[in-house]
């Protein structure tokens, strides 16, 4: 007598067989061979379509831009963790488990602005006219703007407003950077009406609004984040378990905020100017050949 499996499961992501691997259809070494990207790889998984020339390099640069961000709670948590030498793995699921409301990627952003453009379609407002009415209801409740300021870039996010060109530069603006620059505006006006310091916006604010203009869901901008980051937390948490002390301090040491930035000494490269496209090939050969930078490598 057949029996039918306990258990079945349905997908529509992937399978693969003896041969090969298959993403929503296309098979992962012909993607690599036809010099498709990473970030094409990720575009296929969420979307279940090939990204346009302009969405990928809005895609790696969103995630080029939000890779690291030096001491955060997230590498507090890798480094903090790590310090207790548990497997790699622990460090790293405990750097990503401290993002949420106020670190790192999240959802929130995201739904809030669908919310509140549907909410102008369904009132015929304008974008402007319901931008301001977002800041106003969010402002007058106490509650803070999501996707606006930075606690350690205090005079503005360095890494968001960049973002915003690049969309522009790639012809990829929509209603989500038309609404996003509307509540940035509005929210300026409003501070500066109460004699407030400016506040700019943050790299979640702008990140989320150019994945979500190529066509990723706020919880998909949010997975997106959580991997992109994921790899410098391994990094922190690699280079303290190869590098650093076991416990992270001694009798000699006091117990310091390790976020507090006038707490960090960084004693990594000095800073180096980024090589053009064009030059790459030969910058890297040098690299290799001059062997500096083996004494970085973790």
């Amino acid at each position: 007598m057949d029996r039918k499996p306990l258990f079945r499961r349905k997908t529509a992501i992937s399978y693969k067989t003896e041969e090969k691997t298959v993403v929503r259809g296309y098979d992962l070494s012909e993607m690599a061979e036809e010099g498709y990207s990473f970030c094409d790889a990720l575009f296929v998984l969420y979307q279940n379509r090939i990204p346009t020339e302009n969405e990928e390099k809005m895609l790696n640069y969103e995630m080029g831009v939000f890779l690291e961000h030096s001491m955060s709670p997230s590498a507090a948590a890798a480094i903090g963790v790590s310090a207790g030498r548990p497997n790699l793995p622990c460090a790293i699921a405990a750097a990503i488990s401290t993002f949420g409301g106020v670190h790192g990627p999240g959802a929130a952003h995201g739904y809030m602005l669908n919310k509140y453009i549907e909410r102008a379609r369904a009132e015929g407002k304008s974008l402007d006219e319901m931008a301001k009415i977002l800041v106003d209801e969010y402002l007058d409740a106490k509650k803070p703007v999501m996707g606006m300021g930075q606690p350690q870039h205090i005079d503005s996010d360095p890494r968001a407003e960049p973002i915003h060109v690049k969309q522009e530069e790639l012809e990829l603006k929509g209603v989500y950077l038309e609404f996003q620059r509307a509540v940035e505006i509005h929210f300026h006006a409003r501070r500066k009406k109460e004699d407030r310091s400016y506040v700019g916006v943050n790299v979640v604010g702008s990140g989320n609004t150019a994945l979500m203009e190529i066509g990723f869901s706020p919880n998909a901008g949010w997975c997106i984040g959580y991997v992109t980051r994921g790899f410098s937390c391994a990094a922190h948490a690699l280079y303290n378990m190869k590098k650093g002390r076991a416990w992270g301090a001694s009798r000699n040491e006091p117990m310091v905020q390790m976020i507090d930035l006038s707490m960090i000494k960084y004693i990594g490269p000095e800073d180096r100017t980024v090589p053009k496209q064009g030059e790459r090939q030969q910058y890297a050969r040098k690299q290799k050949e001059e062997g500096e930078y083996k004494k970085w490598v973790i």
